[in-house]
């Protein structure tokens, strides 16, 4: 399945997977640290950006996994293996490659998909509904109300530790796409059942913002389960969407997560 998708960079293919309502252009803070160590390979997933979203089977998040699956095998070079990084949802899917042992290597930002229990996802499921819902009140208004720091900043607290990082263009994205996207109710009311680990020597990095809003660090306790091998660890001071929050810090994971042969020769400073 070819979805849309900018490559940039040189050296081992890195893909990398935004979370729900977001776009490719999350990870563009990141690229000028990235992209002289790795062939990079930024995605919009289906039904986000300019991705189309295909007609849905009753198993959507496998078919999420599916998709992405075929696409990271479509954008790498012949005789190698990509390893993928990811955001929230995208995070959730870059385990699920590991776990199925389709890449080299995942690094998992905030991953979705371990809560701790049933009330705990719909706290989430209600998070996600009560921004969407103020989003859409804002109507016609929204692109007026967030030139507006005043507005704006708040607007982007529940996913941004530093929102003042997101310029207003990036911003009226993300927001119109919390509005309109129709994967939200969807994905947010599915199981996120990982497939069986079958291959546990692919090398899993976690990171997690202890400001995260969405999904809170709380639920990162829950990561070693069903990934004994992961290098787990708490970023202070970040957000649910760290990438604009620290863009040398996640640039650092990232290219640590994903060094060749499974090293982990290159230094992360992350307090825990």
């Amino acid at each position: 399945m070819t979805l849309s998708h900018d490559i940039s960079g040189s050296g081992p293919t890195l893909v990398l997977v935004h979370g729900i309502v977001h776009r490719r252009q999350a990870w563009d803070s990141l690229l000028d640290q990235l992209t002289p160590y790795r062939r990079v390979v930024t995605v919009d997933l289906p039904g986000h950006g300019e991705s189309l979203l295909p007609e849905l089977g009753p198993d959507v998040m496998g078919q999420l996994i599916d998709d992405v699956s075929e696409f990271v095998k479509e954008v790498t070079p012949a005789g190698e293996r990509a390893h993928v990084a990811g955001n929230s949802l995208g995070g959730w899917i870059a385990l699920s490659l590991a776990a199925r042992g389709d890449v080299a290597s995942a690094t998992a930002l905030s991953p979705a998909g371990f809560f701790v229990n049933h009330l705990d996802q719909v706290r989430a499921i209600n998070t996600i509904r009560a921004l969407r819902g103020t989003a859409k009140l804002m109507g016609d208004g929204l692109p007026r109300a967030l030139r507006y720091k005043l507005i704006r900043y708040p607007a982007l607290a529940a996913f941004f530790a530093h929102p003042s990082h997101v310029g207003y263009a990036a911003a009226l994205a993300d927001c119109r796409s919390l509005v309109s996207n129709e994967l939200v109710d969807l994905g947010l009311e599915m199981d996120f059942v990982l497939p069986p680990i079958v291959d546990p020597t692919v090398p899993v990095t976690v990171a997690w913002g202890r400001r995260d809003l969405i999904l809170p660090v709380y639920q990162a306790q829950r990561v070693k389960k069903p990934f004994p091998q992961a290098k787990l660890m708490v970023l202070p001071g970040l957000g649910h969407v760290p990438m604009t929050d620290a863009p040398e810090l996640i640039s650092s994971i990232l290219l640590a997560g994903s060094e060749p042969f499974g090293s982990r020769a290159k230094s992360v400073s992350a307090a825990g």
